[in-house]
């Protein structure tokens, strides 16, 4: 069954007859707790709080929360305890990891470890975002919005991987994506242009994944207007019609992001993925919404 808005994923995790299981690394602030604490409640995962005890209790009882819902691991170092839940995941004690208070670098290190970490050697890591847009027909899948700077082709070959495989789980049995480009036309000066032409080429011979449809370069008019591509008289699968968007730089899928979240008010879920678990990677400045929707977002893919 194709998932066609956000708050669908809920109730596809909550018919799940195993819930998958959530580590949350230094779990100590009350945003990350009241996401979790609502998952939990809302029948979506189970979940285990990696940090301080006490400074957890401490949240809890000021919100009101049953301390009884979490497992609670105590480790009162942040770097520690981003370790801790790698080896929860690592030991097959948990489907799904979630930063909490710890800064992104320490996170990052801990899944990254080479030794001890969740990353086999040579994998690409990207972020995806799943966005319910306001102005759009159905759930847009996005990359790379916080992760890759640059790609180059083999790390775009990965990110259009990434978010066929989220459509997927979506129920999108056979995605469309949008390669974006500042213009349909292949110029030779625009590397953009000249990337999306071979990934469109690799896609259609099948060198990239199965039962997906990809085309660019795509202005971002053509990739999600239908009447764009009319006037342009360009003929695609996917033009005004795709499933997900593959941007050529961070700071151009950022912008996307942030105008769709601040300005249309759209609703969103992201995640890290590539490594051997999602995980869910949320700003400092993102909503308690946003957090939940990463949580439920990981837990169908994980």
């Amino acid at each position: 069954m194709r998932i066609e808005k956000i708050s669908d994923i809920y109730e596809s995790l909550k018919k799940d007859v195993r819930k998958k299981r959530l580590v949350v690394a230094y779990a100590n602030d009350s945003h990350s707790i009241e996401a979790v604490y609502t998952a939990v409640q809302m029948g979506l995962v189970e979940a285990i709080l990696v940090g301080d005890q006490q400074e957890i209790t401490k949240v809890c009882h000021e919100q009101g929360y049953d301390l009884s819902c979490f497992e609670i691991i105590h480790e009162p170092v942040d770097s520690k305890g981003a370790q801790k839940a790698v080896e929860w995941v690592r030991e097959g004690k948990a489907d799904v990891i979630m930063k909490g208070l710890v800064s992104t670098d320490k996170y990052m290190r801990a899944i990254l470890n080479k030794e001890r970490g969740l990353v086999e050697p040579n994998t690409i890591l990207s972020h995806v975002t799943v966005m319910e847009c306001p102005g759009y027909h159905k759930l847009l899948v996005i990359s790379d919005v916080a992760v890759i700077p640059l790609p180059d082709l083999n790390q775009k070959i990965a990110m259009i991987k990434y978010v066929t495989l989220t459509a997927k789980a979506l129920g999108v049995d056979c995605p469309k994506v949008a390669l974006i480009a500042p213009t349909e036309q292949v110029l030779p000066k625009i590397q953009s242009t000249v990337d999306a032409a071979i990934l469109s080429k690799m896609a259609e011979r099948g060198q990239i994944c199965s039962s997906v449809v990809v085309d660019g370069p795509m202005a971002l008019d053509l990739a999600i207007d239908r009447e764009a591509a009319q006037i342009k008289k360009v003929h695609s699968l996917v033009a005004g019609d795709a499933d997900c968007l593959v941007f050529p730089n961070l700071e151009s899928g950022n912008v996307f992001y942030k105008t769709n979240t601040k300005i249309c008010k759209s609703n969103q879920g992201a995640i890290l993925v590539g490594a051997k678990v999602p995980s869910v990677l949320s700003s400092r400045g993102d909503s308690v919404e946003t957090k939940l929707n990463s949580i439920a977002l990981a837990a169908l893919l994980a």
